[in-house]
């Protein structure tokens, strides 16, 4: 390979941290608040049509949340510490036993980012590639070798088991993901993991948890004789240890992907990545009865969590 001039060095440069000046940093708006026991189903998608459909004897709409303050996820050669994580769907239950899950038109996962360690530095550095070697010596500032991964939805969510959230070892369901790469020279379009060829997470309760029925009023105020339900399984930590991870894309307009992927031994096989999240509480809600709300269950789940906005 040719070195890179100094010259060609600096206007690579400059283009990446020109570009990723012009992103975007704008945030989904914020999900309301509920009162009560319908508080850890603020992003339930019960104004969908499938849900509104359910007629609480051959269909019936459940709202399902689950979510970790804390967790790790190793991807290749890399381990990173993650925050609050929040998954929520809506699932149909029907009478032959087979279900279907509704994501939330934000998605069915929402996670807080996590800091790479050493950053940048850590991630391609050192090398002795001209390109990379001109990026890691402008890496004194703090806010230019940092960054940021977060996991996105990468499609619809599918293999629900609900038998499994009782158990241990058993897949709870598949999530398709993507974990977004951000630092000013990375740019806004770094993934590793695509909605075409995304990472496929299964969690399974590593530890079994606790069960607890609440019931509950319409507006979410506990009441032993309340029209609604919820289970909840609590204390269980959650992983999986079998999924693969592709490659990067999109780093650094694709001229940095080869880089990230040498440095963190990227795409890597099942069995060399995983991902555990710690204490999880698992909520399933739904009306108490639902068969007393025939044929119009799905229109009183929705009508109940809206009383319940604050």
């Amino acid at each position: 390979m040719r070195p890179v001039s100094r010259r060609t060095r600096a206007a690579m440069l400059g283009a990446f941290t020109a570009f990723s000046a012009l992103l975007s940093t704008g945030s989904a708006a914020a999900a309301p608040q509920l009162n009560g026991d319908w508080a850890p189903f603020d992003r339930c998608p019960v104004d969908a049509p499938a849900m509104l459909a359910a007629d609480g004897v051959n269909a019936i709409a459940t709202c399902v949340a689950s979510g970790s303050a804390a967790g790790s996820i190793t991807l290749g050669n890399t381990r990173v510490t993650t925050g609050t994580t929040d998954l929520q769907l809506g699932v149909i239950q029907r009478g032959d036993g087979t279900t279907s899950l509704v994501a939330p038109a934000d998605g069915a996962l929402t996670a807080d980012p996590a800091e790479i360690p050493g950053g940048l530095l850590g991630l391609m550095c050192p090398s002795n590639i001209p390109l990379v070697s001109a990026i890691c010596r402008q890496l004194t500032d703090n806010n230019l070798n940092r960054v940021t991964a977060t996991i996105q939805p990468a499609g619809a969510p599918r293999d629900f088991r609900i038998n499994a959230a009782f158990s241990t070892g058993e897949p709870i369901l598949t999530i398709p993901v993507r974990i977004h790469l951000r630092n000013p020279f990375l740019g806004d379009k770094c993934f590793i993991g695509t909605s075409a060829d995304p990472v496929l997470l299964r969690p399974a309760n590593l530890t079994a948890p606790s069960l607890s029925l609440q019931r509950f009023a319409a507006d979410g105020t506990r009441d032993d004789e309340g029209e609604m339900g919820r289970y909840t399984f609590d204390g269980a930590d959650q992983g999986d240890a079998a999924f693969a991870v592709p490659g990067a894309s999109g780093c650094g307009a694709g001229l940095l992907d080869w880089a990230v992927n040498l440095k963190t031994g990227l795409p890597s096989a099942a069995g060399k990545n995983s991902v555990t999240l710690d204490d999880t509480t698992t909520y399933f809600g739904s009306p108490y009865d639902p068969a007393s709300l025939a044929p119009n269950e799905g229109r009183k789940l929705a009508e109940f969590w809206h009383s319940a906005r604050r």
